[in-house]
């Protein structure tokens, strides 16, 4: 089997079978849920990492119009991305096995979980931008259920702000692409960009304002400012593996669309040292700082999570727009580190939803002495996202701040990136790790008597002590990885 067939695979096969569960009325019995659920897992996950091991190359599936087909191509950038949507997927969706029989409309649930993972495939191996815009509008439509899906007042009002917010973005994106096709060579992702100099020639200015309202647009997605709202309202009223996922991963799917823009379409030649570079740092900068407050100031653990995501894919952003190649390494490392993280946080937070039905911070005292396994794994992941050796969260937090203090061509944002990365880590101990100090050390007034031993199934369990233990040894052993992220396209 050659790897375009994988690559079809990986996308068609959790298509068909969360098209098997959603339109198949005789599946009820919940076995049968969780046996097709499983199995589509498993045969995606194996049929993404034969692709990546194939080494395909590229191939056209068919023609939307002339000179525009549907694209697919293997690069460094879709390995990484794809490998870690199958890790991140297999452990939420393991995770959910157990949590989702306490939610209402499990097999809705499963079906779109399948649908988006088929999806996140198409996206990550997709060949020129109109194919990556296809796959993304889907992905904006079928994650959406998966924020309603408690389908309460809350949860549609912020099912509806997900899709506002998405669909601007989008709309900027579908702006630029026109004017891409005019005065690109070609719209296919080309490491360095595809502009054609003789057709660019005195339109600089206004395709640098292209270019920003396409990185804007995906910034949506992304949690960056001016257009983070509906982050912060879509993760605590979905439920906790869909959080995971939302957290970990879709956001990632912005970060994706920026990486392919800047790097691959516009080229980091045409935008190094202009006006889109410094107000995207300004603007990455002032999310990183922003998220980190807010998610100091909130009660809710998974709001407060959630304003944590706002503040960290910032970070990555910030290295994205640094535009070299140190501060590239740290943007992909945090990449990897965060979808582990923050995976594992959320999965936490549904735990303890599960055993003792806590949402707020305040309620977790004593919680380290019912559940200390639990707390132990919130705990190093906390650790990680702070950027505390030996964790890959100290790994790429390093890259970035080296890479800023290399850029010798950006005033102001050499010394000010690090600064801020430094606040914005005391300001995540500071919203973290309270959780584990009142958790393990309850204090005296604490009442003993009533505590008993919560500790989650195994089911539950797992998944977030694999999320942990990659996140640790992402620091421990980063060799490979490091050598894989340096050469990407440099």
């Amino acid at each position: 089997m050659n790897g375009a067939v994988w690559i079809l695979a990986s996308i068609g096969v959790p298509v068909v079978m969360g098209l098997v569960l959603l339109c198949v009325p005789s599946i009820r019995k919940r076995s049968a849920v969780v046996g097709i659920t499983a199995a589509g897992l498993v045969m995606t996950a194996v049929s993404v990492f034969a692709a990546i091991g194939s080494g395909a190359g590229s191939f056209t599936l068919l023609y939307l119009a002339k000179g525009v087909p549907v694209y697919f191509q293997m690069d460094s950038v879709g390995q990484l991305f794809a490998s870690m949507v199958t890790i991140v997927w297999l452990c939420g969706g393991a995770f959910a096995f157990s949590y989702m029989k306490h939610e209402k409309n499990e097999k809705w649930y499963f079906g779109c979980y399948l649908l988006v993972y088929g999806i996140l495939n198409g996206l990550d191996f997709s060949g020129n931008i109109v194919t990556f815009y296809m796959f993304y509008e889907f992905m904006t439509i079928l994650s959406f259920p998966l924020v309603l899906h408690s389908r309460s007042r809350e949860a549609i009002m912020a099912g509806l702000r997900y899709l506002f917010y998405s669909f601007c973005g989008a709309y900027l994106v579908l702006f630029g692409i026109y004017f891409l096709y005019r005065y690109g060579t070609t719209l296919a992702f080309t490491a360095g960009g595809v502009l054609d100099p003789q057709l660019t020639a005195g339109r600089e200015p206004f395709l640098l304002v292209v270019a920003f309202l396409m990185i804007l647009g995906f910034g949506v997605k992304a949690g960056m400012f001016p257009l983070h709202g509906w982050l912060p309202a879509a993760h605590p009223v979905a439920p906790a593996p869909a959080s995971a996922v939302l957290s970990g991963i879709i956001v990632k799917s912005g970060v994706l669309g920026m990486l392919r823009v800047v790097y691959y379409l516009f080229g980091t030649a045409f935008l190094r040292g202009s006006w889109v570079q410094y107000v995207w740092l300004s603007l990455a900068l002032f999310t990183v700082f922003m998220g980190s407050m807010l998610a100091y100031r909130e009660r809710v653990l998974k709001k407060r999570l959630a304003y944590s995501t706002v503040s960290q894919i910032s970070y990555i952003l910030f290295g994205l727009a640094v535009m070299n190649q140190t501060a590239f390494t740290g943007s992909m490392l945090h990449v990897v580190c965060h979808a582990c993280i923050k995976s594992g946080l959320f999965l936490f937070a549904g735990a303890v939803i599960v055993q003792t039905g806590k949402t707020r911070v305040e309620e977790l005292t004593g919680i380290g002495k019912e559940m200390p396994v639990l707390l132990w794994c919130y705990t190093i992941c906390s650790l990680a996202l702070i950027g505390i050796p030996p964790t890959g969260g100290f790994l790429s937090k390093w890259y970035l701040a080296m890479g800023a203090l290399e850029g010798d061509a950006l005033p102001v944002f050499g010394w000010l990136g690090p600064v801020v990365l430094l606040v914005s880590a005391l300001l995540t101990a500071g919203y973290l790790l309270p959780v584990t100090i009142r958790g393990f050390f309850p204090g005296n007034g604490f009442d003993y008597g009533n505590l008993q031993k919560r500790e989650p199934e195994a089911a539950m369990l797992l998944p977030i002590l694999i999320l942990t233990s990659v996140s640790v040894l992402a620091g421990m052993f980063p060799g490979a990885l490091v050598r894989f992220l340096g050469g990407m396209l440099w």
